[in-house]
């Protein structure tokens, strides 16, 4: 595994503009980067990131089926007793997934570490599954790459596929697409979702998540009034439960995009579960519940994370009682669990975080973030990849 400099494409923010790629920067900070890429064998794609992580999934959905038949993990997980039906008969009823991205720390040898499962709302799907595939393809035309060189990326034939997959087990409903309305990044990534479905032949429709009202009847509905059936959204199931009309969920005829079910495996509850159910995996770093650190004597350092985090928010590596650095945000109220620290590997001044894409309960692609502090966050850098 290498990280080589290579030569920007004079215009690529042009061919960003063409595509749609509009969050290529943002807040005045370059968050697409192209002026280096990851080099992986086929080898360590092969046997070290996709066969983990197809592994590592089905572990996860293993602790879904014993959390939803244990009310004291379900506490544990924090998620309301209101909603522990919901989530167990979307669990019983099979409600199928789309994707998850599972992040791991991985240096080019050895065994990848698992740090958490972005299985509700992952996103830089577009940036994966189509813009950095172009970049593959620009360079390899220009002759700058090899023909030979490929990449680790079917996600968008494996995200049409499995939307054509999803219209059979929910015919005649038209599909709607929401996320907020403060994030370019977000509607980019539900633009693509979108676009995904409508090759597929899915009738789609999209609605911002704060312009979803209800009818007399309680069915959700969008600004034309027209009866959500069918919804994906790129919005928290954890913020959902604790809004306003989150009591009527489960009340209304609507198949989820993720599913409720994923409300557990995004849970970074899931983590000190797992250690417990498949203790020593090499996959697994040891991880435990706040009243479980008496347990981690063997862990001279830990890294302390709220049950509810995304993008890298109010993470903290504590060694020897200290705390030695951290990221702001505004969870943690739910509560922590502690996972044994294992930094992310460097090159040069740049710390790597590889997330590993699954569609359909597959391995589907890579995406490669890095960043100059040891905690990725929202801002962290994308590079493409190639496997040479």
């Amino acid at each position: 595994m290498f990280r080589v400099p290579i030569r920007e494409r004079s215009d690529w923010e042009d061919r960003a503009v063409e595509f749609g790629f509009k969050f290529h920067s943002m807040y005045g900070e370059r968050y697409w980067d192209e002026s280096a890429y990851y080099q992986f064998t086929l080898q360590q794609i092969e046997e070290d990131i996709e066969e983990p992580t197809e592994e590592i999934h089905q572990m996860c959905l293993a602790v879904v089926e014993t959390v939803i038949n244990n009310d004291q993990l379900l506490r544990r997980f924090r998620i309301p007793e209101a909603q522990w039906n919901f989530i167990r008969n979307s669990w019983l009823n099979g409600d199928p997934s789309l994707y998850s991205r599972i992040d791991f720390a991985y240096n080019g040898s050895g065994h990848a570490k698992l740090y958490e499962n972005n299985a509700d709302t992952p996103t830089s799907a577009y940036e994966t599954g189509f813009w950095q595939w172009l970049w593959l393809k620009d360079n390899v035309d220009a002759g700058i790459l090899p023909l030979h060189a490929d990449q680790f990326n079917s996600l968008q034939e494996k995200l049409v596929n499995r939307f054509k997959d999803l219209q059979v087990l929910t015919p005649e409903r038209a599909l709607h697409f929401s996320c907020c309305k403060d994030s370019e990044e977000d509607r980019g990534t539900v633009q693509y979702l979108e676009d995904c479905a409508s090759a597929a032949g899915i009738n789609t429709y999209f609605v911002y998540t704060e312009d979803i009202g209800r009818d007399i009847e309680g069915n959700f509905s969008d600004m034309d009034d027209r009866v959500i059936s069918w919804m994906f959204k790129l919005y928290p199931w954890e913020f959902m439960f604790e809004e306003e009309f989150g009591h009527l969920l489960g009340t209304n005829n609507i198949r989820w995009i993720e599913p409720p079910w994923k409300s557990i495996l995004s849970n970074k509850a899931i983590l000190p579960v797992l250690w417990k159910m498949f203790p020593h995996h090499p996959n697994l770093l040891p991880a435990y519940f706040e009243d479980e650190l008496h347990m981690a004597t063997d862990c001279t350092s830990l890294v302390k994370k709220p049950l509810f985090s995304r993008e890298g928010a109010n993470i903290s590596i504590i060694q020897n009682h200290s705390e030695v650095a951290s990221s702001p945000g505004p969870y943690g109220s739910e509560g922590y669990i502690y996972q044994a620290t294992h930094m992310l590997p460097q090159f040069g001044e740049n710390h790597t975080l590889v997330g590993s894409w699954l569609v359909n309960d597959e391995a589907a692609g890579i995406s490669i973030r890095e960043d100059s502090s040891p905690i990725t966050q929202d801002m962290s850098r994308y590079l493409p990849h190639i496997i040479l």
